[in-house]
Formats: C-alpha cells, structure tokens, sequence
C-alpha cells in the first residue's frame, strides 16, 4: 500500500459564510491518479484551491506535510502574457518557490530544460508563447508545473478547446506523467469517458454529494445520476469505459 500523503479531516469548503461541501474525510496516497468531476459550479475548482491554500477553509483541516504542488489552470483563464518565451514562461515555475524573481541558477536552468524536453517543446524554447496553438500553450503550462519539481500535479480542464489529436496527446502526456515520474495527480474534466479510461480513482462532486474511491467502485449509472441529475450509461468494451447520456442517439 502507498504512503498516504494528503488526508482532509471534517473538512467544509465554500466561499465566505457559504458551504459548498462539508464533512470532507479522505485520503490520498503516493502515485494516486485521480479524476474530478461534477457539473459546473458544483465545487471542483474550490476544493482545489482549498487544497492549495489559495481558499481558507470553513472548518476541518487538510494535512499535506510539505508536499511541493504543480498546478496546471484552465488555459482560457491564463491572461495574455507580456512578450515572454516559452523558456521565460516555464521558468516562472522556478520563481515561484522563492516567491520573487532571483538570479537563475544553472540548476534552475537545467530543470527547466529538462521539463521543457520531456513535453516535447525545446524546439520552440525561444518563441513567444502569445504566438503558439492551444496545445503547445498548454503543454508549456504542464512544463512550467513541473518545473517546480512537484509531488503532486493538479489539472484543471486541460483539453478544453482542442483539436482531437492534440486532445489525445495531452490525455497520453499526463497518462506517462503519472506512470513515470510516480506523479499523484488530480485532473479535472467534464468529459467522463476520457477520465474514467485513465484514472485510477474518482472524486464525484456536486453541492452537497461526494463520492471518493476507486474507479470500479465509484463509477456507476446511480452515482452518475445523483452527481448530475441526469441519467447515463455505462458500457465496457475491450475494456474501455463508454458513458454516456441516456437520451443520446447513437447513429
């Protein structure tokens, strides 16, 4: 069994005098590989940033010793940036753990390279980042996450708005990111098919619900239905997960 590094005791979330989710008790362990999901507006993003500390929590206590987190935002809500290079952009993962712009060192140097060329973009290092496509701006985004060297890897909705090919090429970026750097990961998405076939376990998120465990013990069409309000279907073929809507007309 993996250590378990991250635990929420009676944890509430929510914003001001207004609970979102309460009486949060779980676990996560080393090399979990997470999927988060639940209609929009239901709380994900918050327990995230409850998470990271970005949001203060209405009660309970979240327990994550000093583990180092990479946080990868939705890219929409990434503002334009001033006219940096991809390098310039990854290396503000760096910046980011002495919270002020210092000297770079050859070892920042070298991590940034070395994140750059694991996600396949040295070869654009020095382009602006306004000036890329949607999927090279969001693999900078990862590069920059792993930059910090993290522990844990958080994803919030990585593949909105791209093609297909790139869609499934970030989806296998972040599959060999778990598997080889023993990354636990937490990746939020609203398309269910694409997390259940790769994650190993699931958060299901609405106001007031919450389900948290292992993939085949959580995913099922009643949990589905009571996460969203609306009834789904669930198929195994070759061993992939299918689901979708039941009112959906397959062609």
């Amino acid at each position: 069994m993996n250590k378990e590094i991250i635990n929420f005791t009676d944890v509430s979330i929510g914003y001001g005098n207004t609970a979102i989710l309460t009486g949060i008790n779980i676990s996560i362990a080393e090399n979990d590989f997470i999927g988060v999901v639940g209609p929009n507006g239901a709380g994900k993003t918050t327990l995230l940033k409850s998470l990271l500390g970005n949001i203060k929590l209405l009660s309970g206590r979240i327990s994550k010793d000093d583990l180092r987190f990479g946080y990868v935002p939705q890219r929409d809500t990434v503002q334009p940036l001033l006219p940096y290079t991809v390098f310039d952009v990854v290396m503000m993962g760096r910046y980011s753990l002495s919270n002020s712009f210092k000297r770079i060192s050859a070892e920042d140097k070298r991590v940034v390279e070395e994140s750059l060329s694991y996600i396949g973009m040295s070869d654009v290092k020095n382009k602006n980042y306004n000036s890329l496509s949607g999927g090279q701006k969001q693999r900078t985004l990862i590069a920059r996450a792993l930059a910090v060297e993290p522990a844990v890897l958080i994803l919030d909705e990585p593949t909105n708005g791209m093609d297909t090919p790139s869609h499934y090429s970030l989806l296998e970026l972040i599959t060999r990111l778990h598997s080889e750097k023993k990354l636990t990961i937490f990746l939020v998405s609203h398309l269910l098919t694409d997390v259940a076939n790769i994650v190993k376990k699931i958060m299901l998120i609405d106001k007031n619900y919450f389900q948290f465990g292992d993939i085949g013990e959580i995913l099922s069409e009643e949990n589905l239905q009571r996460t969203y309000s609306s009834d789904f279907h669930i198929s195994e073929i070759d061993g992939e997960y299918i689901i979708i809507p039941k009112h959906t007309k397959i062609l």
